[in-house]
């Protein structure tokens, strides 16, 4: 004989927000020698990491660096172990030439800010900071 027991589950509804984007900065390097440009978009977000925290993305590439608190809290210790204020994420950089790259930086600070550095064949270094809307 086969029993089927039903169970009534009562849902409770949560008030989810949606996460908010909004572009805050789109900018272009653009090399003469090939006629390429490097495009930089920096993204603010109301729901970032898993802590659904306030932060900013910084997308170049295909790649996407996020700014959210809980890394951002390991980048800090890891500049402070070095002891430098703007401190290089390597492995969220593009450096495969020294004539041209995309680095990304965190600046200790208050506030804390986001950092990139383009450059190309036939460009100087271009840099543009952003503020992270936390603290850690």
């Amino acid at each position: 004989m086969l029993f089927c027991i039903k169970q009534r589950l009562s849902v409770t509804k949560h008030k989810t927000m949606a996460n908010e984007k909004s572009v805050i900065d789109e900018w272009s390097v653009r090399d003469l020698e090939d006629g390429s440009s490097l495009t930089i978009t920096v993204v603010s977000c109301t729901e970032l990491g898993n802590q659904s925290q306030p932060g900013i993305q910084v997308l170049y590439m295909g790649n996407t660096i996020n700014y959210e608190p809980l890394i951002v809290e390991r980048w800090a210790y890891q500049a402070s172990k070095k002891g430098v204020d703007e401190y290089l994420l390597e492995d969220q950089s593009w450096m495969y030439y020294q004539d041209q790259f995309v680095k990304n930086y965190l600046v200790l600070g208050s506030p804390l800010k986001a950092k990139v550095e383009v450059k190309t064949r036939s460009s100087k270094v271009i840099s543009r900071e952003y503020a992270l809307p936390f603290d850690v």
